[in-house]
């Protein structure tokens, strides 16, 4: 059974004005239709009189004197009543479609609208927040191209030199030209990164994400991903510790690439900005019918500033030119979005050279 449909409260009031008027009308015509009865019965009236066959007259056509009048401000409430919603209704056309583009302007509307008005009000200034907010990411994000295509230059050219020094020095010593071709090689790689951080804005921008649902067991991809980290951790002599609520399994329903995806790259970021020979937790407490996975390293203090922003779209810690550890500001976006499509929550954290990231996701 469909609810009953509850009237706005500028609904509530022009009706009630609308009731009220006929009340008051009705109101006044009975009381005047008594009122005259009781004085010309205080007379004594006489043929002769001319003003008795008027009086007369009048009494015999009352009812209809009376339906009359009962129709004609019918007619004019009725349209008074009607043409009032009417104008309040163009006035909240013509405030939204103000919001189309949106001015600094506050919208103003009539004293019976001011409900209206401060909805509309809000929906005016987040539309200006998310016009910013747009602005700025779309900033951000040709600031980075443009970055990562002037950073594509230096591995190129390196990649050029070294393989022209292989082809020309007919008598390189065996030494050099591994010397050589490992340094092409290095470039090279990073040429790679640069060109998947490429492919990753046009993948942002050109796909939507969808979840694929599956029963995983959470510990079991929690030690799979650590595992694959290894060459990474052993890179900077970090250790990873992995400790899971009662050492037992977790059981999760949820799209494992996304949500491996997610956990990819908390892991990856925490190796990058750990402290060398330290070490990576990471957590899996189960509370109630949610599980909250946290990843802990040792790292420079984030300031809440950035820590406010760490999860915009093309937002960089490092937002140097020429890092080599830098992405294209997307990781964190993508898992907030993947995270938040779960039904679940991220957070980070930053205090005292130690750094969280926490995700809650419902296990069923």
């Amino acid at each position: 059974m469909k609810n009953k449909k509850r009237y706005s409260q500028i609904s509530q009031r022009i009706f009630i004005r609308y009731i009220l008027s006929f009340l008051i009308l009705f109101l006044i015509l009975f009381g005047g239709f008594f009122l005259a009865w009781f004085i010309c019965s205080r007379f004594i009236w006489y043929e002769s009189n001319p003003a008795y066959h008027m009086l007369k007259a009048l009494q015999s056509l009352s009812p209809f004197i009376i339906a009359l009048t009962v129709v004609i401000c019918f007619f004019i409430f009725t349209y008074r009543t009607i043409r009032r919603p009417l104008i309040y209704l163009d006035d909240v056309i013509d405030a939204a479609k103000s919001l189309s583009s949106p001015t600094d302007s506050p919208i103003t509307l009539p004293d019976d609208l001011s409900d209206i008005q401060n909805q509309l009000n809000l929906t005016r200034e987040q539309a200006l927040r998310n016009i910013i907010l747009v602005k700025e990411a779309e900033s951000r994000k040709n600031d980075l191209i443009m970055y990562l295509a002037h950073d594509l230059k230096t591995p190129l050219s390196s990649v050029i030199g070294y393989l022209n020094l292989l082809r020309d020095e007919k008598e390189i010593s065996e030494e050099l030209r591994q010397k050589y071709m490992s340094v092409a090689l290095d470039k090279a790689e990073r040429l790679e990164e640069l060109i998947n951080e490429f492919f990753e804005i046009a993948r942002f921008n050109l796909s939507n994400i969808t979840l694929q649902y599956s029963n995983i067991n959470l510990t079991m991809m929690l030690e799979q991903l650590a595992y694959e980290f290894a060459p990474m951790l052993k890179d900077k002599n970090l250790t990873c510790t992995i400790n899971v609520d009662n050492n037992s399994n977790i059981m999760l329903r949820c799209d494992a690439d996304k949500i491996e995806r997610v956990f990819d790259n908390l892991l990856r970021n925490a190796v990058i900005y750990s402290y060398n020979n330290s070490n990576i937790t990471i957590e899996a407490i189960e509370y109630n019918y949610a599980v909250v996975i946290t990843f802990i390293n040792e790292g420079d203090t984030i300031s809440q500033e950035k820590l406010g922003r760490i999860f915009e779209q093309f937002y960089r810690l490092d937002s140097s030119r020429g890092t080599s550890c830098g992405g294209a500001g997307l990781g964190l976006a993508i898992a907030k979005q993947i995270v938040e499509l779960h039904h679940g929550e991220i957070s980070a954290h930053s205090r005292n050279n130690i750094i969280k990231f926490s995700v809650t996701l419902p296990i069923s």
